[in-house]
């Protein structure tokens, strides 16, 4: 196993616990108690994994999952203390993948951690293992499945192999609406359940990626009590 992990909490006893967990699994581990050395060390080693505290002491872990995703793609853990749906649905709406609530069980942390490794490394073994090249045009967005690229008006936009996902599908299903329970389905392989804002909070992600306004956007709208539709 050569999954390097990144680490980043400013209390040590948490992140030592982490790491320890981690290490133990088989996982290298890069540990930092801020987010000013783990920006500086990101770049040095090619990362699969992200695990961030939101309480940080120079800069909260919402911000630094943000400035990550202006590079990277890797799966992002948030670890929080707070319990409010808003601090979850912003963790997911900036790029995270997953969260998990203090106090938590590490091993519970490890399995959140080898499914979204699973799910990452399955994805990107598709894509480079497709043998037929498929694209799709809307006015003026492009994407090509094969490559995982995105481009609006010939500008190429970065998108989590998450955000790809739904995008893709919801291209390929171009005029029907496909409801939150399908997309939830389809890109993350899970059973839906109630009250789940996670589908949500990704639309909300691409729709400001694609630059779309609120109220009337020109790609991906919400048939209200059904799901989201692109025309």
């Amino acid at each position: 196993m050569n999954e390097k992990i990144l680490v980043v909490d400013d209390e040590t006893a948490i992140a030592d616990l982490v790491e320890y967990y981690l290490r133990n699994d088989g996982y290298q581990v890069y540990k930092f108690y801020n987010a000013a050395d783990a920006l500086r060390g990101i770049g040095q080693e090619e990362l699969s994994l992200a695990i961030l505290d939101v309480m940080l002491p120079d800069m909260d872990g919402f911000s630094l999952c943000k400035k990550i995703r202006e590079n990277y793609l890797f799966p992002i853990i948030m670890l929080t203390a707070k319990v409010e749906e808003r601090d979850k649905i912003t963790g997911l709406t900036l790029g995270a993948d997953d969260y998990i609530t203090k106090p938590f069980n590490p091993l519970e942390l490890i399995a959140r951690v080898k499914t979204q490794l699973r799910r990452y490394t399955r994805y990107n073994h598709l894509t480079e293992q497709s043998e037929e090249k498929a694209e799709i045009d809307i006015r003026a967005l492009h994407i090509e499945k094969d490559c995982h690229r995105c481009f609006l008006n010939g500008k190429e936009i970065m998108l989590t192999p998450i955000e790809f996902r739904l995008l893709w599908y919801l291209c390929e299903h171009r005029g029907n609406v496909v409801s939150s329970e399908e997309l939830f389905e389809e890109v993350w392989g899970e059973k839906y359940l109630d009250n789940n804002n996670t589908v949500m909070a990704h639309i909300a992600r691409l729709r400001e990626k694609l630059h779309e306004p609120a109220r009337k956007p020109k790609y991906i709208k919400t048939v209200w009590g059904v799901g989201y539709i692109i025309e």
